[in-house]
């Protein structure tokens, strides 16, 4: 009945799934604006360039990339994993003192290449249209609120009108 090419999908972080994003994205050919939804995922403390800080507070190096299908694995060592003086580590790391070649924590970051991460939510322009869905969820709520919702009559015409005049109750009303 309605032609949704080129739709702008505004919803809370609970629709913050890879199949909706591509839904949107692949078949109506749209745009999506939601929220991230953490879901318990890991917060590494960063500087400024990117690198992760370890549980010394120093920062650490990058060591390489795993690909896999849909994100990016980015490895991220100890700078001092070639040396073999052991008072470098200021927090006595356990791995640190594992008697091998490269010693030193390791930790990973995820680097996604979905569109669901492509999406830059602090811009000016997500949140204009995010703030839309606020609004759009108030107006539902009055329409639900004067029980329009259940129809009381039996063909469309009537089903129709009702709707009709319901929607000009609530435009009279703002």
């Amino acid at each position: 009945w309605f032609n949704l090419e080129g739709v702008n999908f505004i919803a809370d972080k609970g629709y913050d799934v890879k199949k909706v994003y591509s839904f949107v994205r692949d078949t109506l050919h749209g745009h999506c604006f939601i929220p991230l939804n953490k879901r318990g995922s890991k917060i590494h403390n960063l500087t400024d360039d990117g690198h992760v800080i370890c549980d010394a507070g120093i920062p650490m190096i990058k060591d390489g990339k795993e690909y896999f299908d849909g994100f990016i694995k980015q490895k991220h060592r100890c700078k001092y994993y070639k040396s073999k003086d052991d008072s470098l580590c200021p927090c006595h790391h356990p791995k640190y003192f594992n008697g091998k070649k490269y010693r030193g924590c390791i930790k990973y970051t995820s680097i996604s290449t979905d569109y669901r991460s492509s999406i830059d939510r602090n811009s000016i322009y997500f949140k204009s249209k995010y703030k839309l869905r606020t609004e759009s969820e108030r107006y539902n709520s009055r329409f639900k609120a004067l029980d329009f919702e259940r129809a009381y009559v039996r063909n469309i015409d009537s089903v129709s009108n009702l709707n009709t005049f319901g929607h000009i109750t609530l435009l009279t009303l703002a």
